[in-house]
């Protein structure tokens, strides 16, 4: 399809230029030149319902374009559900993340945190083309977080009291995962064979995917190579309590703080989750300059918890948003994401806790320094980038009474992505009345579906050897195998 439409101004009624902070203003013409935003011109040609703020970043992702649900893997605990993913048909690599893109790109998200699960490590080179392919097609922009790991592949803690554990008739299989996986030098020129496609739409940064499946010297190698080359880290950590009484029992003088003895504690790196961080683990993230990635839908789904945005913003610790590939109601909508989080930590009773103000910035600011650094973008100034997300204004509040209604109100009450007018990305329209017009997202969803269904028929999944796998799972975590960590 490939129609990608560059833009040089959008009208709209209304400005939010920092929402919560600021009154909107307009109505404005808002010029665009080079992909930038070069003015906010008076604009009189009659109403016209809309509203612009600075478009949402999704913080963390793995852009799945077939949704788990699909094929099998139901919501449950983190730990049994982490391999019910290895249910997935394989597909094409392109398909699988123009699709995932395209439907974030519906949903309002200007660009994404891609922390990559591949579906054939050995052909990680070749996936990561296509997803590069894919993001240029759909044009948000991609950061691809190239995954590593190098210790407890089956569970955290001792391997062999698993295996133990778990039915005699999988032993081979679970000990061929034992064996397999890169060295750390390799993962390292991989990283940068990677990094030659880089394009406007695609990045890469390293992702040594959780302290718990990532050895403190290759967490050190990881460290020192971000140092020398200015690339970002992305990372999981503390997302589930199993992770953090496993981190209590390996490191007793703290996970966060071995990490930033390993280096790897900067403005370079974000992570993913923090549910089970402490307030001096917080304090010590943010005096680092790092960001965390709030993902409350996916930690519902996951039963793994509520991360503590109090304590983060009693720290000072910068967030963004994520919708980890595990939105609530499986449909990439950042707006209602942004709703959840708003509606979680708001403040109970009288309480004030989350600001309006703050909420934004999470989903435009911060979140997008965890995808692209510090480019001056998630604001709606000049200079800025014009990533821009236009909503219909007036299809929210045709029942609204008063007309000093305050339009921050109403998008935290009712947006959704069924008010997206248009989504702009570097001066290029992506979203046009809530359909992505770079690739037809609906023919190409089409065609992954039917080739994951022969996929599927041509190998289904073992179900005998799934349901004794979750058993024992279920087995080694309730006799609390995770906190002998020899």
């Amino acid at each position: 399809m490939s129609t990608t439409l560059e833009i040089a101004a959008v009208d709209v009624d209304a400005v939010l230029a920092d929402p919560g902070r600021e009154p909107a203003s307009g109505p404005a013409r808002i010029r665009i030149e080079g992909g930038r935003i070069a003015a906010f011109d008076a604009f009189s040609g009659g109403p016209c319902g809309t509203i612009a703020i600075a478009a949402p970043s999704n913080a963390h992702d793995h852009g799945r374009g077939l949704r788990p649900f699909a094929f099998g893997a139901l919501d449950d605990a983190l730990e049994t559900w982490l391999p019910t993913l290895g249910r997935e048909p394989r597909v094409s690599a392109y398909r699988r993340a123009a699709v995932a893109f395209a439907r974030m790109a519906e949903g309002g998200i200007a660009a994404t945190n891609h922390a990559h699960n591949p579906q054939d490590e050995s052909a990680l080179l070749e996936e990561a083309e296509a997803v590069a392919r894919a993001a240029h097609d759909v044009g948000i922009h991609v950061a691809f977080a190239v995954p590593f790991k190098d210790r407890n592949p089956l569970v955290y803690g001792d391997q062999a009291r698993f295996l133990d554990l778990a039915d005699a008739s999988l032993r081979s299989r679970l000990e061929a995962r034992l064996r397999t996986g890169r060295s750390i030098g390799d993962y390292l020129h991989l990283v940068d064979e990677i990094a030659a496609l880089a394009h406007e739409s695609f990045s890469v940064q390293y992702c040594p995917v959780g302290p718990q499946w990532v050895s403190d010297a290759s967490l050190a190698a990881i460290a020192e190579a971000s140092a020398l080359s200015g690339r970002r880290v992305h990372m999981h950590l503390l997302e589930t309590r199993f992770q953090r009484e496993w981190a209590d029992a390996a490191y007793p003088g703290g996970i966060v703080r071995r990490l930033d003895e390993l280096g790897l504690l900067s403005p370079r790196l974000s992570i993913a989750h923090g549910i089970y961080l402490t307030e001096d683990e917080c304090a010590l993230l943010a005096e680092r300059g790092v960001v965390v990635s709030v993902n409350t839908s996916s930690n519902l789904r996951l039963r793994s918890g509520i991360a503590p945005v109090e304590r983060f913003i009693r720290r000072g610790l910068a967030f963004g948003i994520g919708l980890d590939a595990n939105p609530m109601e499986d449909d990439d909508d950042i707006l209602r994401e942004m709703r959840l989080v708003w509606l979680h930590h708001r403040g109970i009773g009288l309480d004030d806790v989350l600001s309006a103000e703050r909420l934004f910035r999470a989903a435009a600011v911060d979140g997008r320094r965890a995808v692209r650094g510090d480019d001056g973008g998630g604001k709606l100034i000049v200079g800025a980038p014009a990533d821009l997300l236009v909503l219909d204004h007036a299809a929210m509040s045709t029942d609204v009474l008063s007309a000093a209604q305050d339009p921050v109100a109403t998008l935290l009450t009712r947006a959704t992505r069924k008010h997206i007018k248009q989504l702009i990305v570097g001066g290029r329209v992506l979203v046009e009345d809530g359909l992505c017009v770079t690739v037809d997202r609906a023919r190409l969803e089409a065609e992954l579906v039917a080739e994951a269904r022969a996929s599927w028929a041509a190998s289904p999944p073992d179900e005998r050897a799934a349901a004794q796998l979750d058993r024992a799972i279920r087995h080694f975590y309730g006799c609390a195998g995770h906190t002998d960590t020899v």
